[in-house]
C-alpha cells in the first residue's frame, strides 16, 4: 500500500494567500493526502481592539477553506472564541506542533508529513517529489527542502529578503564547506519527515518560533537528514511580525538598517568549528587544545567539558557522537555570533573573502571591493543571491548523490 501524505499548515491572518495556496494543493499530481490546517491566534486578541481584526479574518479563513478546498482536510481551530492560545503557549511553533502532532496521530508508520506555510507556493510535482525522495532513501529520517524567495517587485521587500537570503546562504555554504553534520537551512515551510521518525524523536518541541531549527537539529542527532530535492518551495518575501524571529522580523529590522542579528559570518570562524570537530577523536584519549575551548568552557560553565562525555562513552565512536551532539548546530551558531561580533568585520568583506578564497571562478564584477549591500542595486543583490544559491545547490546535490 503506497504511503499517504499529511500536509501541515499553520495559519494566522493568511486569508489573502488562501486562494493561491489551495490552488497549489489541488494542482498536485499526487492525490493521496490530507491537509491539516491549524488556524490560530492568542485568545486575548478577541478583546484587543488592535488585534480583533486578525481574529475575524481567521474566522473568514476557516469559512473559505471549508467552502473552496476540494481535498480531504482537518481544521484545527485554535482561533474561535474559547479556543485561542492561553498564556505563554502561543506562536507559529505551537501551531506547527499542533498540526504535526495531529498528522502523526492519524498517519501510518510509512506515511510522510510535509510542513508548509500559508504564504508558500510550490509546483504541481512537489508532493510526489518528496515521496520519491523518501522512497529512494528509506533510511532518511527527514528532509530539509531547497528554497528560493521570489521577488515581489517592491524595492524595500526585495532588498530586505535578498539581504536575508545572502546571510542564510553564506551560513549554509560554509557549513557544507567544512562538512558539518548540521548543514541544513531551517524553514518551517520547507520540511518533511516520515511519521515514524516524527514519533521516534518525540515530535516537535513547543517553541514560539525557531521551532524548525530545533526540529531539524533533533532529526540530525537521530539519523540521516536529506537536504536535496528535485522540487523547491517558494516562501513569500514580506514584512511580518507573526513570529518572534526568522524571515519576517529579519526583514523588518533590516529595512531600518539593523542586520546585527543576521551577519555574514567570516569563513575562518567555520574553520575553527571544523578544527574542533576534527579533534574529537583525539579528545577521547586526552584533552587537546581546540579553537572553541574558551567559548565552550564559558558556555557550559565547565573547565573540563569533555570529561563527562568520556565517562559516558565506552568507545571512541560513541564519544565523537556525544561531542557532535553537545557542540550542535545551536552551539555552533552561538560561537559564530560571538566571534563575528568581536571581530568587527564588515559583512560585505566577509562575503568577498569567501568567494575570492574558496570560489574564485565566481569572483567577478558582482563581488567588487566596493560592494555595499545598502547601496547596491536590487539586481546586483539578486545576482549575488543566485551565485550563492548555485554554490549551495552543488554541495547539496553532491552530498545527496554520495549517500544515495
Amino acid at each position: 500500500m503506497p504511503p499517504e501524505l499529511h500536509i501541515t499548515i499553520p495559519l494566522m491572518d493568511e486569508l489573502e494567500h488562501l486562494p493561491v495556496l489551495i490552488n497549489c494543493i489541488e494542482m498536485q499530481d499526487w492525490k493521496d493526502f490530507v491537509v491539516h490546517f491549524c488556524v490560530n491566534q492568542p485568545e486575548a486578541w478577541w478583546d484587543d481592539a488592535q488585534r480583533r481584526g486578525v481574529c475575524e479574518r481567521n474566522q473568514e479563513s476557516i469559512r473559505y477553506i471549508r467552502e473552496h478546498a476540494l481535498f480531504p482536510l482537518n481544521i484545527l481551530d485554535r482561533c474561535s472564541r474559547g479556543n485561542g492560545w492561553q498564556g505563554r503557549d502561543l506562536g507559529v511553533g505551537w501551531a506547527r506542533k499542533v498540526a504535526m502532532d495531529a498528522a502523526a496521530g492519524m498517519a501510518g508508520p510509512g506515511d510522510i508529513i510535509i510542513s508548509l506555510d500559508g504564504d508558500t507556493t510550490f509546483g504541481e510535482g512537489y508532493f510526489s517529489s518528496v515521496l520519491q525522495n523518501f522512497a529512494e532513501n528509506p533510511d532518511a529520517v527527514g528532509l530539509s527542502v531547497p528554497y528560493y524567495h521570489r521577488l515581489c517587485g517592491r524595492e524595500a521587500e526585495d532588498r530586505a529578503i535578498l539581504r536575508y537570503e545572502i546571510y542564510m546562504r553564506n551560513y549554509a555554504i560554509n557549513m557544507w564547506r567544512i562538512s558539518n553534520p548540521y548543514s541544513f537551512t531551517a524553514l518551517g515551510s520547507a520540511m518533511a519527515v516520515p511519521a515514524k521518525a516524527y514519533r521516534a524523536i518525540g515530535g516537535m518541541s513547543p517553541k514560539k518560533s525557531g521551532e524548525d531549527f530545533y526540529f531539524l537539529q533533533k532529526l540530525v542527532k537521530y539519523g540521516r537528514l536529506l537536504t536535496w530535492n528535485t522540487e523547491k518551495v517558494y516562501p513569500a518575501a514580506r514584512f511580518s511580525d507573526r513570529v518572534f524571529f526568522g524571515t519576517g522580523p529579519a526583514m523588518i529590522r533590516g529595512a531600518t538598517g539593523d542586520w546585527s542579528s543576521y551577519p555574514v559570518y567570516h569563513y575562518r570562524f567555520f574553520d575553527d568549528v571544523r578544527s574542533t570537530y576534527a579533534a574529537f577523536p583525539l579528545l577521547f584519549g586526552e584533552d587537546v587544545a581546540t579553537p572553541l575551548d574558551s567559548f565552550i568552557k564559558k558556555q557550559l560553565s565547565d573547565e573540563r567539558p569533555w570529561d563527562p562525555l568520556r565517562r559516558n562513552s565506552t568507545t571512541s565512536d560513541r564519544f565523537v557522537k556525544a561531542c557532535s551532539d553537545r557542540i550542535d548546530g545551536l552551539r555552533i551558531l552561538q560561537y559564530l555570533k560571538h566571534s563575528q561580533r568581536m571581530s568587527g568585520l564588515r559583512d560585505e568583506d566577509c562575503l568577498l573573502e569567501l568567494i575570492r578564497d574558496h570560489y574564485p571562478h565566481h569572483f567577478r564584477d558582482l563581488f567588487r571591493e566596493d560592494l555595499n549591500f545598502d547601496k547596491a542595486p536590487v539586481q546586483q543583490l539578486d545576482a549575488i543571491r543566485d551565485v550563492l544559491a548555485e554554490i549551495e545547490a552543488s554541495y547539496q546535490r553532491k552530498h545527496h548523490n554520495t549517500h544515495a
